[in-house]
C-alpha cells in the first residue's frame, strides 16, 4: 500500500494518471453513443449470432462499440492498418523519399506520423463505407432490418460520423502517450477489454447458480486464467543475456573499462504489439468482404474468418510469428549494437569484435524470437481452441489476456520509472519492470 501510494505523492505522476483515466472515460462514453437510423434489436441478434466469429473478435477490439455500432466503432484498427503499412513500406524500401525523411531526424519523424495520420483518415474513411453496406446487407435473424431508413442521407452521415470517430480516437491515443502514462492506443484495447470483465464474472456466477456448469470447472477455469496470465508475465520479462566484457583503457589520467556486464534481449520483444498487429490486419479481408457480403468470394472469406476454423488460427498464428520478427528487425539492428560494443571497447568473450559478434546476437535473437513467438502463439489460440472444441464457458481469450497483461506490465514498468526518477521507491523493491516504449505511428 505504502508503494501505490508514492504513487499520488509524485504530483506530475499523479497529474498524468488522472489525465490517462478522464482520456479513457471519455472514450468509453463515446463508446456507448449510438449511431442514429439503426435497429438496436436486429444489431443485437446479429452480434449474438457472430459472437465466435470475426465480428465477435473486432467487437471485442473495438470495446463493445461495434456491437452497439457506436461512433467509435471502427476504434483504432484504421490507425493501427496505416501505421503497419507504412512499416512496411518503410522496411522494404519501397519509397526513396521515405528513406530519406528517416534519416532526417525528428523533423522526418514528425513527417512520416503525418503522413500517418492522412492514410488513417483515407482507411477510416473506406472502412466506414464497408461496414455501413455491410450491415444494411447482412441476413439478420428473424429478418429484422438493421437499417431503418437506408438512403443516402444515412450512408453520408455514418460515415462521417465514423470517420471522425477514429480521428478523435487517433488524437486522444497520442494524447495519452505524450500526456500520460504508457502508450495511448494500446491503453484504449486495454480499456474496452477490461469493460468486459464484470460481465464475464457476473455471467459465470449465473452458470454456476444455475447448474449448466459445476462449482469444479469454475475454479478449473478460474485456475487456468491464473495460470496463463502468471506464465504470460513469465515470459514478457524473461531476458536471454549475453555476457560483455569491456577491456582496460586509458583516458588522460583515468583508466576506465575492465567490467563484466550483459547484454539483455528480451525473449518476447515485441509483446503486445506483434498481437495487436496481427488482429488488425486479419480483419482487412472481412472489411473488403463486406462491401458484397453476399458474392460467393466473399462467404467464402467470412467462412474462413471462423476462430473455430483451422485455417484461420493457422493464419492468425502465421502473422503474429512474422510481426515478432519483423518487430525486432526495425527495433533491433545486431551490427549497430556490435560496432557501438567495439567502439567502447566491448567484446562477447569467445567472439571476435564487429561482423563476428552482430552475426552472434543475431544469431541468438533469430533463435530467441522463435520461442517467444510460439508461446504468444500459444496463448493467444489455446483458450478460444478450449471454448469452441471443448465448449468450456471462457469469456476471455488468449488475445485478450495477452494484450491485457502486456500492456498492464507495460504501464507499470513507465509509472515505475517515473517514481525512481523523483526518487521514490518504485514498485518492487529487488528487481525493475524493463518498459516498452513503442509509437504505432512512427
Amino acid at each position: 500500500m505504502e508503494n501505490i501510494a508514492n504513487i499520488f505523492k509524485a504530483e506530475d505522476l499523479k497529474k498524468r494518471i488522472i489525465f490517462v483515466a478522464a482520456a479513457l472515460a471519455v472514450f468509453r462514453l463515446g463508446a456507448v453513443i449510438p449511431i442514429p437510423g439503426v435497429n438496436a434489436s436486429a444489431l443485437a441478434a446479429l452480434f449474438e449470432a457472430g459472437k465466435g466469429g470475426v465480428l465477435g473478435f473486432l467487437d471485442m477490439f473495438s470495446g463493445g462499440a461495434l456491437g452497439r455500432f457506436s461512433i467509435f466503432s471502427l476504434g483504432v484498427m484504421p490507425y493501427i492498418n496505416a501505421s503497419i503499412i507504412m512499416s512496411l513500406v518503410q522496411g522494404a524500401h519501397v519509397f526513396p523519399w521515405l528513406d530519406r525523411l528517416q534519416k532526417e531526424g525528428e523533423s522526418g519523424r514528425k513527417k512520416i506520423t503525418q503522413i500517418t495520420r492522412v492514410f488513417t483518415l483515407f482507411l477510416a474513411a473506406i472502412q466506414s463505407l464497408g461496414l455501413t453496406v455491410a450491415l444494411n446487407n447482412m441476413p439478420v435473424p428473424g429478418g429484422m432490418p438493421i437499417v431503418v431508413n437506408p438512403d443516402f442521407a444515412f450512408y453520408f452521415t455514418t460515415v462521417v460520423t465514423l470517420t471522425t470517430g477514429t480521428v478523435f480516437i487517433m488524437w486522444l491515443g497520442e494524447q495519452i502517450t505524450e500526456r500520460g502514462v504508457g502508450n495511448g492506443i494500446s491503453l484504449i484495447i486495454f480499456a474496452g477489454i477490461v469493460d468486459r470483465l464484470p460481465k464475464a464474472v457476473m455471467d459465470m456466477i449465473r452458470l454456476v447458480q444455475l447448474e449448466e456448469i459445476s462449482i469444479l470447472l469454475a475454479v478449473f477455469i478460474l485456475a487456468l486464467v491464473a495460470g496463463i496470465i502468471s506464465f504470460v508475465v513469465w515470459v514478457e520479462t524473461a531476458q536471454r543475456k549475453i555476457p560483455v566484457q569491456y577491456a582496460q583503457r586509458m583516458v588522460g589520467r583515468k583508466m576506465y573499462g575492465g567490467v563484466s556486464t550483459f547484454l539483455p534481449l528480451k525473449v518476447d520483444q515485441s509483446g503486445v504489439i506483434a498481437v495487436i498487429f496481427a488482429v488488425s490486419l486479419i480483419g482487412l479481408p472481412y472489411t473488403f468482404a463486406t462491401f458484397r457480403p453476399n458474392s460467393p468470394i466473399a462467404q467464402k472469406v467470412m467462412e474462413f474468418m471462423s476462430q473455430s476454423s483451422l485455417l484461420y488460427q493457422s493464419f492468425y498464428v502465421a502473422l503474429i510469428i512474422f510481426f515478432c520478427y519483423f518487430y525486432n528487425s526495425v527495433s533491433i539492428n545486431p551490427k549497430d549494437l556490435a560496432e557501438n560494443m567495439k567502439k567502447w571497447g566491448g567484446f562477447v568473450p569467445g567472439m571476435r569484435p564487429g561482423e563476428p559478434t552482430a552475426k552472434y546476437i543475431e544469431w541468438v535473437l533469430n533463435r530467441i524470437t522463435l520461442g517467444g513467438a510460439l508461446f504468444v502463439s500459444l496463448i493467444a489460440v489455446m483458450p478460444d481452441y478450449l471454448r469452441a472444441k471443448l465448449n468450456v464457458p471462457f469469456y476471455f481469450g488468449g488475445t485478450s489476456l495477452l494484450i491485457v497483461v502486456g500492456v498492464g506490465l507495460d504501464t507499470i514498468a513507465q509509472m515505475e520509472a517515473h517514481l525512481l526518477m523523483r526518487n521514490y521507491e518504485g514498485f518492487y523493491k529487488n528487481s525493475k519492470i524493463k518498459g516498452r516504449w513503442f509509437n504505432v505511428g512512427q
